[in-house]
């Protein structure tokens, strides 16, 4: 009765005095009541006073809308996400550094953001995001939830950016943004806060491009350190700007993880380890040529497990002798198709999985490939290169895959890869006897 009454609010006619009829038209009003209270939870229109914010694009474009993060104006590289969740981890993805992350869902923020620890100890990372912080310059959604409901939330989007110095502006239409950059391809832009909204473009040679810095380098650990101690198999991992999941997903098979800065020469204490895992990271993987080059040795003179995400996975490859090239607009989602185009593990030649993406550049398919290397994945819709892997009559075992199979956020089609290299790492210390074949070579300084 009261839901009809909710929908339908009773009126009564002029002068009736009857109680049972004031009753109902009471009740039917409250319930009308409690009915748009609650409609009005998830809307995102605020109350407060805006800044006034404008997005400048380089190509000369600009986009009109209002400030819900911090009033500071920042230049970045813009780019598009069409990931429909998880916007928390896609922000503190070490990979966004430096970009402008324009989200194609049109309501974001709608389920507040978690507080972001957990405790620090040799089984876990410290926190329950990908990384400490927000990663990205700058936030640019269509909508943005004022009002947030999570059990696990602590406060609001708008929040959060404050918090840590991100801009942020709503109010604008990111499909038609969306559209410029997969057309035009991913370009230079400025988002003006407050004042800087109302001045004038900026100039072309005034955009900065974060492309031409080292950002693995910005992000990258600048000490060694060792997770999980204790366990069956020793894992290096090189930290490209790696995501906590990739390290988590890595403790949870039982590896111990010890991880060193992007340009440590493996080399000198590969022999202390059960394989070798190169992590994701931001930017352009020409500037890591010094990783490739000590990748390189290691490939030819060590025969133990291999892998590679993202970064780490055009790594691999430019060690192998592929070219690496900037997209038009990358691939950001998670929602990108890849066909299998050889069997390892747990993947099997010929299907199709559904992949989490976050790159600008990509790995050229060459013909012929390099000796003793073979395409592992393709992309089912740009056909861009997505795994390569090492032959089996190389007698290597080295895989790098272009998306991530720990996804954070997104589908877990491909997570058992993890397991796939950490059973090859056990499979191969038993057959070695579980001892390193070589004398070491050097003793790691591990800072817990």
């Amino acid at each position: 009765m009261l839901c009809l009454l909710s929908c339908f609010p009773l009126r009564l006619p002029l002068g009736c005095s009857c109680p049972l009829l004031k009753t109902l038209a009471t009740s039917s009003r409250l319930s009308a009541l409690s009915v748009s209270s609650r409609f009005s939870r998830g809307l995102a229109t605020a109350v407060e006073q805006k800044l006034p914010a404008t997005l400048h694009l380089k190509t000369g474009e600009s986009f009109k809308g209002t400030s819900f993060g911090a009033p500071t104006s920042v230049f970045g590289e813009t780019v598009f996400s069409t990931s429909i969740t998880s916007y928390t981890e896609s922000m503190t993805d070490p990979s966004y550094r430096g970009q402008i992350l324009v989200f194609t869902s049109p309501l974001i923020g709608n389920y507040g953001v978690p507080k972001n620890e957990a405790p620090f100890t040799s089984q876990d990372v410290g926190v329950i995001l990908e990384s400490k912080g927000i990663q990205c310059a700058a936030v640019v959604v269509g909508d943005v939830a004022e009002k947030y409901s999570h059990h696990t939330a602590v406060e609001s989007l708008a929040s959060w950016c404050k918090r840590y110095n991100v801009p942020a502006i709503t109010g604008v239409d990111t499909r038609a943004i969306t559209t410029l950059l997969r057309d035009q391809g991913t370009t230079l832009g400025r988002l003006a806060i407050g004042q800087d909204a109302a001045l004038p473009a900026p100039a072309a040679e005034e955009y900065w491009d974060p492309s031409q810095e080292n950002l693995v380098d910005q992000i990258s650990t600048k000490e060694v350190y060792e997770l999980n101690p204790t366990g069956s198999i020793k894992i290096a991992l090189l930290d490209f700007g790696a995501k906590a999941n990739i390290t988590r997903s890595l403790i949870r098979r039982d590896a111990s993880v010890t991880v060193f800065p992007w340009n440590y020469d493996f080399n000198k204490v590969r022999d202390q380890f059960d394989g070798l895992f190169l992590s994701n990271g931001p930017g352009d993987p020409q500037q890591c040529w010094d990783a490739a080059l000590h990748l390189r040795r290691t490939i030819q003179e060590w025969n133990k497990p291999i892998f590679g995400i993202c970064m780490g996975h055009q790594i691999i490859g430019m060690a192998a002798g592929l070219d690496a090239y900037r997209m038009t607009f990358g691939n950001r989602g998670h929602n990108q198709p890849v066909l299998a185009l050889a069997n390892a593990g747990s993947i099997k030649a010929g299907r199709v999985y559904v992949t989490s993406q976050n790159h600008q550049y990509a790995l050229k398919l060459q013909d012929p490939f390099p000796q003793g290397w073979e395409p592992f994945f393709i992309n089912c819709n740009d056909s861009s290169v997505e795994g390569i892997k090492s032959t089996e009559v190389s007698g290597k075992r080295v895989w790098g895959v272009q998306f991530h199979p720990e996804s954070a956020g997104g589908p877990l089609d491909t997570i058992e890869m993890f397991t796939d290299f950490v059973d090859e790492c056990k499979a191969v210390k038993e057959a070695l006897g579980g001892a390193p074949s070589e004398p070491v070579a050097e003793k790691v300084a591990v800072h817990a």
